[in-house]
């Protein structure tokens, strides 16, 4: 895993400053910051921005931030979602493309090992995707523990979805993601997503709908009780420069 992460690393610091390398940077807010389908912001609204930087070979690297309240609800700390992460992406043959990396999710400061019942919530994933056309499998695996869970290395989260032109600048998303939580059944579940994206010169609305089947007792908020896979609307405005 080190070996793995080094190496991306090396990659990206050949192109980092390479005259065929782009960098583009991006910024959101939302209505609610919904995770695989699960609120990270008991259902509350959320701001977000990153940076890509990607080679004309394939190669990327990217950071990306959210505000966030679940840590601190579980009796932890911090505020801020970090992600890392890196990788390579490319077309396999004609229509045909994948794309294959690591990601990095860090919760400073968030101290969730000390809470009785809950690890560091910081979670190192794998992924790999396959797409052809609008339409996409990606299938992410956890080599530390999963999002605070306990004993759950190994767990996988298992995505298939499309965005499809409907022409006049919207395009349809469609998703489905199982995610499976290494030693706790009662954990894993399904999650959904039907939404449309509208772009606007530098700016994207999308407005869709989330839901999940989790179990309430394993994702009610320890703040106020409520379910945070509930069925809802979400909205989110994101500008890309």
């Amino acid at each position: 895993m080190k070996a793995l992460i080094h190496t991306v690393a090396l990659a990206g610091a050949v192109f980092v400053t390479s005259a065929h390398a782009q960098t583009t940077f991006n910024a959101a807010v939302t209505s609610d910051y919904r995770y695989r389908g699960i609120s990270q912001t008991r259902l509350q609204s959320a701001v977000q921005a990153g940076a890509d930087h990607a080679h004309s070979t394939g190669w990327y690297l990217g950071v990306w931030a959210s505000t966030i309240k679940w840590t601190e609800d579980a009796g932890g700390d911090g505020k801020v979602e970090l992600d890392l992460y890196a990788g390579k992406r490319g077309e396999i043959a004609r229509g045909f493309s994948y794309d294959v990396g690591v990601l990095r999710y860090l919760y400073a400061g968030n101290e969730l090992g000390k809470v009785k019942g809950f690890a560091n919530a910081n979670t190192t994933e794998l992924y790999g995707q396959l797409g052809y056309g609008p339409a996409y499998l990606k299938y992410s695996h956890a080599t530390t523990n999963l999002f605070g869970f306990v004993d759950s290395e190994n767990s996988g989260y298992l995505d298939i979805g499309a965005n499809i032109d409907a022409g006049k600048g919207i395009t349809v998303q469609l998703h489905a993601g199982r995610q499976r939580v290494a030693h706790n059944s009662a954990s894993s579940y399904t999650d959904w997503k039907i939404g449309a994206s509208r772009a606007f010169g530098p700016a994207t609305a999308t407005l869709a709908v989330i839901g999940t089947d989790a179990r309430k007792s394993a994702y009610a908020s320890p703040a106020n009780g409520k379910f945070l896979g509930k069925t809802a609307l979400q909205l989110t405005v994101r500008a890309t420069f």
